[in-house]
């Protein structure tokens, strides 16, 4: 199914970087021809009663309100002016929650798009949170877009590389990315283990063919983990291959597991390398 109705979920700072993520999101948006539904939240602050010794406490919150008010208006800006360059069909909303609410309002949101496209700031919890609760309660596939790296992130995916473990996630994500995945000019099938079973060289042929049924030319090859982490072979691996798009299965093990001892994507999550395309 083609991609054409996209969600953005905006919170944060307008500051140039994630401006630069804005921007990009909307020129990928523009260049798949996808109608973009652009939502803002502004923070309801909480105010205290006001039983305050001086005023600064009471100017303290009216400025934060007023911040939070800014934030948002400046990252819809943002978004309208990206939207009117790359001439992006669009939607916009405002709303206001409380912090706690902000992730399972996107995660609803979402569930009637195809897509949600997401800035990422690098480690950091309010953006891990999103991204997760859109993970888990969407039920859609997201497309991370990492704001340190926006401004040399390609608008068009030629060099994709699937991270393949023959897990259910895995074959999620592949499903969702079947979009992505056609217009490329090169699919590379990596699965990283220092096993390299038969069944493992199988299942990434069995990939390869299946892709090939969709009219996209694959290739496969297994990668060492050798001592190191999946999320980091990945990460070494879309550098050394100049990778445009990461597409991965999200949470093969529960998130608990990966929170205490680590895991791929908590660590892609955490620093995006590049675009990365997730589901589960």
């Amino acid at each position: 199914m083609p991609i054409k109705d996209i969600l953005l979920p905006l919170v944060g700072d307008a500051d140039a970087a994630a401006i630069a993520a804005i921007d990009k999101c909307a020129a990928v948006a523009g260049d798949i021809g996808a109608r973009v539904t652009a939502i803002a939240v502004e923070n309801e602050v909480l105010v205290r009663p006001k039983v305050t010794i001086s005023s600064d406490l009471e100017n303290t919150a009216a400025a934060e309100a007023m911040r939070s008010v800014s934030n948002a208006h400046g990252l819809l800006q943002a978004f309208d002016a990206a939207a009117n360059r790359f001439g992006v069909r669009n939607e916009q909303r405002l709303s206001r929650l409380a912090v706690a609410d902000i992730p399972t309002h996107f995660a609803q949101s979402a569930r009637l798009k195809d897509l949600s496209l997401v800035p990422v700031r690098a480690h950091d919890s309010r953006s891990e949170k999103v991204v997760e609760t859109l993970i888990f309660e969407s039920g859609r596939p997201i497309l991370i877009c990492p704001e340190e790296l926006a401004a040399e992130l390609p608008v068009a995916f030629d060099n994709v590389v699937i991270a393949w473990d023959h897990s259910a996630p895995a074959a999620r994500a592949v499903a969702d990315a079947i979009p992505m995945l056609q217009p490329a000019a090169n699919v590379r099938v990596v699965t990283a283990t220092d096993r390299k079973t038969p069944a493992e060289q199988e299942s990434g042929m069995a990939l390869v063919n299946h892709l090939l049924e969709h009219g996209i030319k694959a290739t496969f090859e297994m990668v060492k983990i050798d001592g190191s982490s999946v999320g980091k072979v990945f990460e070494a691996y879309v550098k050394a291959k100049a990778i445009d798009l990461l597409v991965m299965g999200a949470y093969r093990h529960s998130r608990l597991n990966e929170i205490v001892w680590g895991g791929a994507t908590k660590t892609v999550i955490g620093r995006p390398p590049c675009w990365v395309m997730m589901s589960r």
